[in-house]
C-alpha cells in the first residue's frame, strides 16, 4: 500500500494546531511530524498509532485518509431476483442496486441483506411496500428508509423503476 501522509497536514490545520502543538499533543517529535507530512519519513505502527488519537481517529481511519485512492471505480453486476433485474455496483460500506419490474412484479425479502439501513427511492411507477404491520403505496419521486434486517415486501403495481440503497451501520460498540 502506498500511503501520502500530506494528509497529516490537512488534519493539524483542520484542529488549528502547529506541528509543534501536535508533537506536544502526541508525544511525537516536530522533526518526524514535519518529515511526514512531506511523505519523506518512514514510522513505526506505535508513532501512527500515537498522532491518530490525537485527531480523534482509529489507527486504521487515518491510514485509509492516507492512501493514495482518490477515486474507485466498479462496474455493474446484473442480475435477477423475481421478476426484477437489478444492476448493482458495491463498495465497502455501501450498496447501490438499480431495479426495473413490470406491473405485478413482487419480491419478498430481497437477497443481499447485511446489518444496513436500506432506502428504497421509486424513479418511475408505483411500488407497494410493506413491512410487518405497515404498508406503503410509493409513486414516483417517493422514497422510504427502513431496517434492512425486518422483513420486507415489494409489488411493482405499474411498470417501475427504483433505486434501493444499502448503507451499513455505523459501528454500534
Amino acid at each position: 500500500m502506498i500511503c501520502d501522509f500530506s494528509i497529516l497536514r490537512e488534519l493539524r490545520k483542520q484542529h488549528g494546531m502547529s506541528i509543534a502543538e501536535l508533537s506536544e499533543k502526541c508525544g511525537v517529535s516536530s522533526s518526524i511530524i514535519s518529515k511526514l507530512e512531506r511523505n519523506q519519513n518512514v514510522c513505526e505502527m506505535e508513532t501512527l498509532f500515537r498522532i491518530a488519537r490525537s485527531f480523534g481517529l482509529t489507527l486504521s481511519d487515518f491510514i485509509s485518509l492516507a492512501e493514495k485512492r482518490t477515486s474507485h471505480l466498479v462496474t455493474a453486476e446484473q442480475y435477477q431476483s423475481g421478476d426484477f433485474m437489478f444492476d448493482r455496483v458495491d463498495y465497502g460500506n455501501l450498496r447501490t442496486m438499480h431495479a426495473v419490474a413490470p406491473a405485478g412484479a413482487k419480491l419478498s425479502s430481497p437477497e443481499l441483506h447485511r446489518d444496513d439501513y436500506e432506502l428504497c427511492w421509486v424513479l418511475k411507477g408505483k411500488m407497494r411496500f410493506s413491512l410487518p404491520g405497515e404498508s406503503y403505496e410509493l409513486n414516483s419521486g417517493d422514497s422510504i428508509q427502513f431496517d434492512a434486517l425486518l422483513h420486507h415486501d415489494y409489488e411493482a403495481l405499474e411498470e417501475s423503476e427504483i433505486i434501493i440503497i444499502h448503507l451499513k451501520k455505523g459501528k454500534r460498540f
